[in-house]
């Protein structure tokens, strides 16, 4: 049995099948994690979330904040955008399966025996495990609920940055989507900036990326993400892995196998046609 971690897939299908024919992937034996954002930007959708689905108990994933947007055009609090290519999706016989299935998909993965942890941007500095889990909890609850289109209508902004217990409601649950699924950088006090894009060297101080702010989740553990392409999957601590490499974008899809350490890439299809 392995265990394999691959980035951001973002509708690109081609290259996911490859980059699983690559490692001989068996959903029989061998264990898939998935860094959120299946959908949106790359050409196929629809048939991702077929193949995702389609693997069962072999798969443990992360929702990404692509995903979010997809579970909110569809509950009818967002727009659709052209760019995210997401019209066949929505259109298909079974668009109704596939989000039922999607929204019921965690936003944490842990790993105890592995001191493997999982979250599509990260985990903040300001969390310790225990209310990481909880705060993700807090989100899958809601998610799975009928009141699912509350949450994912309150989730858009930016505000309240700065993580407290005494939070409570939607401005919990903003937060904590935030920091789950969109963060980037932080204050020197853990607080989240939700608007800074640029790679680290260009940040304006004092922002740091999140994992470079001492944190209370124990350094035993590794922290695997995605959501943050321009880092090409560099740049980060030992213990903290960058997983997604901007396939959509014409980069690569990446694949780490856990138990040797080793990285599997399988170029865009758009990469290729450039060469």
């Amino acid at each position: 049995m392995s265990t394999y971690l691959i980035g951001d897939i973002h509708g690109c299908y081609q290259e996911f099948c490859q980059l699983l024919d690559q490692v001989a992937f068996d959903p029989t034996q061998d264990e898939l994690w998935l860094t959120g954002d299946l959908v949106a930007r790359g050409p196929d959708s629809l048939q991702v979330l077929r193949k995702v689905k389609s693997l069962g108990d072999a798969v443990r994933l992360v929702l990404g904040n692509h995903d979010l947007h997809l579970l909110a055009v569809y509950a009818g609090v967002s727009k659709n955008k052209s760019k995210d290519r997401l019209q066949p999706l929505l259109e298909a016989e079974d668009c109704d399966e596939l989000i039922n299935w999607l929204r019921r998909q965690p936003l944490l993965q842990i790993d105890h025996e592995k001191q493997l942890i999982m979250a599509h941007a990260g985990i903040t500095p300001q969390w310790n495990l225990e209310t990481a889990q909880r705060c993700a909890g807090d989100i899958e609850a809601v998610l799975a609920s009928d009141s699912y289109p509350l949450l994912l209508d309150a989730m858009y902004g930016d505000m309240p940055n700065n993580w407290s217990e005494n939070l409570s409601g939607l401005a919990r649950l903003r937060f904590s989507t935030n920091a789950l699924t969109r963060m980037r950088y932080c204050f020197p006090g853990g607080q989240l900036d939700m608007i800074c894009k640029e790679k680290p060297d260009d940040a304006t101080p004092p922002l740091k990326p999140w994992f470079d702010i001492p944190r209370q989740l124990s350094e035993e553990f590794t922290i695997v993400f995605g959501h943050w392409a321009s880092l090409e999957g560099k740049g980060t601590p030992s213990n903290v892995i960058g997983l997604d490499t901007g396939c959509c974008w014409g980069g690569e899809l990446t694949l780490l196998r856990w138990e040797d350490g080793r990285y599997f890439h399988q170029p865009s299809a758009q990469q290729k046609a450039d060469e």
